[in-house]
C-alpha cells in the first residue's frame, strides 16, 4: 500500500500506484481476522477450561470480556498513535504483543492469569482492528469505503466460520492450551507478512503528533459530532448483539442441546456463513440504496429476528432449529449493518482517521464487553441469549431515530477513491 497525498476539500487526489482492492482486502483482512480468531477459536473449550481451572462457566466467560476490554482500550491508544507514527509500526508492535501473550497462556496456572493474558491478547489484536479501518479511510471514502469494508468483511468473515471448527479439531489432539499455540503461530506469520508486504498509507506530512493533550482534544472534537457519536453507538450495539451470541452459544448448544465440541464448531461456522453472505450482498444493495438506508434496514430486521428468537426460545418451539434459524437471521441482518455504520462514521472525519477509527472500535468492543456477560448472569440459556440480543438491537434502533436521525445523512455518497 503506497502513500497518498492529502486530498483537498473539493478536488480529489489521485493514487496512481494504489494497490488493487483484492490485495488490500486480503492483507488487511488477515490482520483483522486475528481478533475474531482470538475470540472464537477457544469457544468450544470454554466448558473444558471451567473444569480444568476449577471455576464456573460465568467466570470463564469473563476471559472473553477481558479480550474485548483489551480490544477496546488498545484501540483508543493505537488509533491516535497511528495518526502520529504512521500505520505500519503500531500494526507490527501490536501483533508482536499478541504473540507474546499467546505463548504465555501455555503456562497460565489460574483463571486470573488467563484473564490477564487474554486482556493483553485483546490489546495486541486492537492494532489490526483499528489500523485496518484507518487504512481504508486513507484510501477510500463514501460508497467506495463501504464496498471495501464489505470485501474486507469477506476475509474477516472466514475467521468465525473456521475458528470454532479449527478449535474443536485442535481439542481432538491436544488440550485447550494448544489453541493458543496455534494463535501464536498465526501471529508470527502475520509479522512476516506485515514486515514484507505492508507499506505505509499515511505520509509524514499528514501525521498528527500532538501528544496526550492533543489526543484528548481530538476525542473531544469527535464526541461533539452528534451523528458520528450515534453511528458509533449503533455499531457498538450491533456488535454487542453478536458478542452476546458468541458468549452464550457454546453453553447453549453444548450444555442445553448436548452438542459436542466438533458439532458446535460446525453449527457456529454455519451461522457465520450468513454474516459473510450479507456483507458480500452489501455492495450490490448499495447500487440502489444509500449506506444509511441499508444500515437502518439491517438493524430493524435484526431486531425483528431477535424478537422471534425470544418467543421460540421461551416457548421451546422448534428445538435446536428454533434457536439456530432466527439467530442466523440476526447474523444476516447484522452483516448488512456492520460495514455501513463505520463507513458513514469515518467519512465525517477523514482528517483524523486513526483517532476516529479508534473511538469507533473502542465503543464497538467496549459495549460488547459490557453486554456479553449478561448472558451468563441471566442463566446462559437460549432465552437469556435471545433477550440480550434483542435488547441490544432495540436500543440501536432508538439511537438511530433519536441521535443519528438517518434522514439527515447524505443520500448520494458516491465517491471516488481518495
Amino acid at each position: 500500500m503506497t502513500t497518498i497525498q492529502d486530498r483537498p476539500a473539493t478536488v480529489p487526489a489521485t493514487t496512481p500506484d494504489r494497490p488493487g482492492t483484492a490485495r488490500t482486502a486480503l492483507t488487511l483482512g488477515a490482520f483483522v481476522a486475528l481478533g475474531p480468531l482470538t475470540v472464537d477459536m477457544y469457544l468450544p473449550a470454554l466448558p473444558t477450561i471451567a473444569d480444568d481451572l476449577r471455576t464456573s462457566s460465568a467466570t470463564v466467560q469473563l476471559t472473553l470480556t477481558g479480550t474485548l476490554v483489551g480490544l477496546a482500550l488498545g484501540q483508543l491508544v493505537l488509533g491516535p498513535l497511528s495518526d502520529a507514527l504512521g500505520r505500519r509500526r503500531p500494526l507490527l508492535a501490536g501483533t508482536a504483543l499478541h504473540v507474546v501473550a499467546s505463548l504465555l497462556v501455555l503456562v497460565a496456572p489460574s483463571i486470573a492469569v488467563l484473564g490477564a493474558l487474554r486482556f493483553l491478547q485483546g490489546v495486541g489484536t486492537a492494532a489490526g482492528a483499528v489500523i485496518a479501518l484507518a487504512v481504508v479511510r486513507d484510501l477510500f471514502e463514501g460508497r467506495a469505503a463501504a464496498t471495501m469494508l464489505s470485501r474486507l468483511f469477506l476475509v474477516l468473515g472466514a475467521a468465525p466460520v473456521l475458528a470454532p471448527t479449527v478449535g474443536g479439531e485442535v481439542l481432538r489432539v491436544t488440550s485447550w492450551r494448544g489453541v493458543f499455540l496455534l494463535l501464536a503461530v498465526y501471529g508470527l506469520a502475520l509479522l512476516a507478512v506485515g514486515w514484507f508486504a505492508v507499506r505505509e498509507t499515511l505520509p509524514a506530512e499528514r501525521r498528527r503528533s500532538s501528544g496526550v493533550a492533543g489526543t484528548l482534544r481530538g476525542y473531544r472534537e469527535l464526541l461533539r459530532d452528534r451523528a458520528y457519536v450515534g453511528l458509533v453507538l449503533v455499531a457498538g450495539l450491533t456488535m454487542a448483539g453478536l458478542f452476546s451470541y458468541v458468549s452464550g452459544s457454546s453453553f447453549v448448544f453444548q450444555d442445553q442441546f448436548g452438542l459436542d465440541e466438533q458439532q458446535f464448531g460446525l453449527l457456529f461456522g454455519a451461522g457465520a456463513v450468513w454474516l459473510i453472505a450479507a456483507t458480500q450482498l452489501n455492495p450490490v444493495v448499495l447500487r440502489w440504496f444509500s449506506p444509511a438506508q441499508v444500515l437502518v434496514a439491517g438493524v430493524v430486521v435484526g431486531a425483528l429476528a431477535g424478537a422471534v428468537l425470544v418467543v421460540l426460545a421461551g416457548t421451546g418451539t422448534g428445538g435446536l432449529w428454533g434457536i439456530a434459524l432466527p439467530l442466523w437471521a440476526v447474523l444476516f441482518a447484522s452483516g448488512l449493518a456492520l460495514p455501513n455504520a463505520p463507513a458513514l462514521a469515518l467519512a465525517r472525519h477523514g482528517e483524523a482517521a486513526g483517532t476516529a477509527a479508534a473511538l469507533l472500535g473502542a465503543v464497538q468492543f467496549g459495549v460488547g464487553a459490557a453486554v456479553a456477560p449478561l448472558v451468563g448472569v441471566l442463566g446462559n440459556d437460549a432465552v437469556a441469549m435471545g433477550v440480550v440480543v434483542l435488547a441490544a438491537l432495540v436500543v440501536a434502533i432508538a439511537v438511530l431515530l433519536l441521535v443519528v436521525r438517518p434522514w439527515r445523512l447524505p443520500v448520494d455518497t458516491e465517491a471516488v477513491p481518495a
